[in-house]
């Protein structure tokens, strides 16, 4: 059964350009190597500037095979070095009974 993820990312100061452009390259290749299904995810922006973004993996079993494969974990550290992984409850508007982003897709 698919399962959809939330994540967010906190550019470090002077990377927002190049995470946008490694979460452009994401869920492509997600897709490509077969775990993440063809729906069509979300990148929002933050007021702080976090970029979340919003995909659907295959199955859990997709999710764990993502933890082993090299592609995979080869695009997550490029996502470590230019951006903090933040917990969805620490975003600005995670405090509102209905959450706004920009949408930057």
């Amino acid at each position: 059964m698919e399962r959809v993820a939330i994540v967010a990312y906190k550019p470090n100061p002077g990377q927002a350009e190049t995470l946008r452009a490694l979460i452009k390259k994401h869920s492509p290749c997600l897709r490509t190597i077969g775990l993440a299904t063809e729906k069509e995810g979300f990148v929002l922006e933050t007021k702080d500037g976090t970029i979340v973004e919003v995909f659907e993996w295959k199955s859990e079993q997709a999710m764990k095979t993502a933890h082993k494969h090299p592609q995979v974990q080869q695009m997550w550290r490029e996502y470590a070095e230019v951006s903090t992984y933040t917990p969805l409850n620490r975003l600005p508007e995670a405090d509102k009974l209905f959450a706004e982003f920009t949408p930057l897709n």
